[in-house]
């Protein structure tokens, strides 16, 4: 990637996300949960803010755009799907649409679950992917379905597993702990959790994480999987059935 990434702690548990192409001066930012911790950042860095992307309508993911749109001029880029419910977008994209930023272009992908319209950014290298995959977990499914939520996960795990995946929130640990329920000797989880524990006891973030230890770990990703399937007693379910057993699962964890 020709740009940089900082994963920023925002509120309680949320990451935003500034990218930044020290050879053109651009920088990006993923979604404004917070102008205060944002602002603060670039001010550290003597850097402006060209641009805003932001994945959903959620408050937490957007209460800082306007408030950053005005110090710093940035266009605000978002789903034309849910342009109703958005700060007011300079760009509105659509699925299969791009985007530039800091030098290099991203896919917009529809992944709509968590809410209807979310969208995620797929940069070469790095996804952000905000409140529908996250680091050992998915966004509760708010306004889709299970269905909708399910094929969203399943078009971001059938790319590059090299990819960085960077969620929207620091809950990786009791996502671990809820893992375990489901593939309590899955070895990965096992040496994963303990890697967790660790990084959080040091107050470092467990954002981002790579797709590939997602695939190995993720129980959402991992519905489909008939060893998963069968340590659920659902040997003959689809895979979205299997995926919204245990996302029901986890809702009541």
């Amino acid at each position: 990637m020709p740009f940089e990434v900082i994963t920023l702690p925002c509120l309680s548990d949320n990451y935003a996300f500034l990218m930044h192409n020290p050879a053109t001066r651009e920088t990006a930012l993923v979604d404004a949960p917070e102008a205060a911790a944002v602002r603060n950042a670039l001010e550290e860095r003597g850097w402006g803010l060209d641009r805003i992307l932001i994945t959903h309508h959620h408050s937490d993911h957007i209460d800082g755009v306007e408030e950053l749109r005005s110090v710093y001029g940035s266009e605000v880029i978002g789903a034309e799907a849910d342009a109703h419910r958005l700060p007011k977008l300079d760009v509105a994209v659509c699925d299969g649409g791009t985007v530039s930023a800091c030098g290099e272009e991203a896919k917009v992908v529809d992944v709509s679950g968590h809410t209807v319209g979310h969208i995620a950014y797929l940069f070469p290298g790095a996804m952000f992917t905000a409140d529908s995959l996250m680091a050992l977990g998915c966004g509760r499914v708010f306004e889709g379905t299970f269905e909708m939520m399910w094929n969203s996960l399943a078009k971001l795990a059938a790319l590059d597993p090299a990819n960085m995946i960077y969620s929207g929130h620091e809950y990786t640990e009791s996502n671990a702990r809820f893992a375990l329920s489901i593939e309590p000797n899955n070895p990965d989880l096992l040496a994963r959790t303990e890697a967790i524990a660790k990084a959080r006891s040091e107050g470092q973030p467990t954002v981002p994480s790579r797709l590939s230890l997602e695939l190995a770990t993720n129980p959402f990703l991992r519905a489909r999987l008939p060893e998963v399937k069968e340590l659920i007693g659902a040997p003959a379910a689809s895979d979205a059935e299997s995926f919204a057993e245990i996302r029901r699962r986890k809702d009541r964890f």
